[in-house]
């Protein structure tokens, strides 16, 4: 799954009172506004606590959690929270489907130039490396995201270079 971040529900959750919270710790049942279970925390590092939805990995700030009875809460329901993910996520998808054109500029993980985009064939991305259209190499349509500063590939250069060389062996 999926790491998820909430720009949206941080929003919605702001509202949860900062406090010192013993209880967010990895393994913690979190419950919602009206005690109905909403996940569960896998880990807790950096003033970050990953909610584990049973749909959705959910990275929200430890402040972002209250005490309960029975455990840390927050002001959302499972529901809820699931449906802001996805909707977020479809955004994002939406976003990087409006961005990925032929001809379109793209960028590695590292900021570095990627390519040119020569052509899309269904999830399949025909990127032509550093414009030399007989240096081409195809990504998937999931490995981009579509960023404030362009097209961006998950993955570096480096990291397309070290693929390719162990799929030549």
């Amino acid at each position: 799954m999926k790491i998820a971040k909430l720009a949206v529900a941080a929003a919605i959750l702001a509202a949860t009172p900062a406090l010192a919270n013993e209880q967010v710790v990895a393994g913690a049942t979190v419950y919602g506004p009206q005690g109905n279970q909403v996940g569960t925390i896998v880990s807790v590092e950096n003033g970050q606590a990953v909610l584990d939805t049973g749909k959705h990995k959910v990275p929200l700030g430890v402040e972002m959690y209250g005490q309960g009875e029975t455990g840390p809460t927050i002001t959302v329901t499972k529901d809820q929270l699931n449906g802001l993910v996805d909707a977020q996520l479809a955004e994002a998808t939406a976003k990087r489907d409006a961005a990925l054109t032929v001809g379109a500029e793209a960028m590695a993980a590292d900021h570095a130039a990627l390519g040119t985009i020569l052509e899309i064939d269904g999830d399949n991305v025909i990127i032509a490396r550093g414009g030399d259209e007989t240096n081409k190499v195809t990504l998937l349509r999931g490995h981009f995201d579509a960023t404030d500063h362009g097209l961006m590939a998950r993955l570096t250069n480096a990291q397309i270079d070290a693929a390719l060389a162990a799929q030549a062996q």
